[in-house]
């Protein structure tokens, strides 16, 4: 850790802390996640250098970065790319109930489904999408997909993932029925437990303002369907044109190549595991401030 300078505390958890700090050599910003490896029980230490793996593998302008890691005295150390801009959830309570414009979220939505793309390509379930975990940079205009510590690798695209674990604001129909699942979640937000399961199940959400396009107004009924197999998959949507006319914004003509090349199988692993998406939009879109 002698190779930064550490300029201040940015979060805390139960088992580490994450600080902003800079390269002595290169002055370059970043955040080093702190974990203390001595009190952490076994399956969250394994989940901790889970995370490291996965992010050296995750190389995508709407992934944070990974730089490197390090362990010194029990203590485990992952340095990632700074994002100035914060993280989602903070932007949009900063709305304080005011809508979108609807270029800023679409803008947004698209950057994260190809985030979202380039890990279900590789096999990857990251069983935590939230606002929380999607960060902003370069004056909020870049969004960036992060925190990978309870992700999972799936051994084939079919292969279902069967353990209830996720942030409980944002799980979906078939965790909530404790029914098997692969990526094909959606998320919801409510008051408490019983009300949130209820909500999920029977994908309750706020009516969506008239002043947006009827086309994200659809997208957003579509997202919120309760089976599986209704929910449109992550290939079909970046292909919707309102949608497709904006990937050259983000990625360069080699990389948009290969996002939207097919893959044999891809349609089941890319499908409807759309995290914090419904929950987002909903809030951003929604006709009743502040919720």
């Amino acid at each position: 850790m002698d190779k930064y300078d550490v300029i201040k505390m940015i979060g805390e958890g139960a088992f580490g802390r994450a600080f902003l700090a800079k390269g002595k050599m290169d002055n370059q910003q970043c955040v080093i996640k702190e974990i203390n490896l001595t009190k952490m029980p076994h399956r969250e230490k394994e989940a901790s250098k889970k995370e490291v793996i996965l992010l050296a593998k995750m190389k995508h302008p709407n992934i944070v970065k990974f730089f490197t890691s390090l362990q010194e005295m029990n203590k485990l150390y992952i340095v990632m790319e700074y994002c100035d801009g914060g993280d989602l959830m903070k932007r949009i309570s900063r709305q304080h109930g005011v809508l979108f414009d609807e270029d800023q979220i679409l803008g947004w939505f698209v950057q994260i489904s190809l985030g979202l793309k380039h890990i279900h390509d590789r096999k990857i379930l990251h069983r935590d999408i939230k606002t929380q975990n999607i960060f902003l940079s370069n004056n909020e205009m870049v969004a960036k997909l992060g925190d990978f510590g309870i992700a999972r690798v799936l051994n084939n695209t079919m292969e279902l993932a069967r353990t209830c674990v996720g942030t409980p604001y944002y799980l979906s129909p078939e965790i909530c029925q404790n029914k098997p699942y692969n990526n094909k979640t959606g998320n919801f937000l409510c008051t408490n437990l019983q009300q949130l399961v209820l909500k999920i199940c029977q994908a309750r959400f706020d009516p969506i303002s008239p002043k947006f396009s009827s086309d994200l107004q659809t997208l957003v009924t579509q997202l919120f369907k309760i089976p599986p197999r209704n929910r449109p998959s992550i290939n079909s949507i970046l292909k919707k044109p309102f949608l497709e006319k904006l990937i050259a914004k983000y990625l360069s003509p080699a990389v948009i190549v290969c996002v939207l090349s097919p893959l044999i199988n891809c349609e089941i692993l890319q499908s409807r595991n759309w995290g914090f998406f419904p929950f987002f939009v909903s809030s951003a879109l929604s006709t009743v401030p502040g919720t």
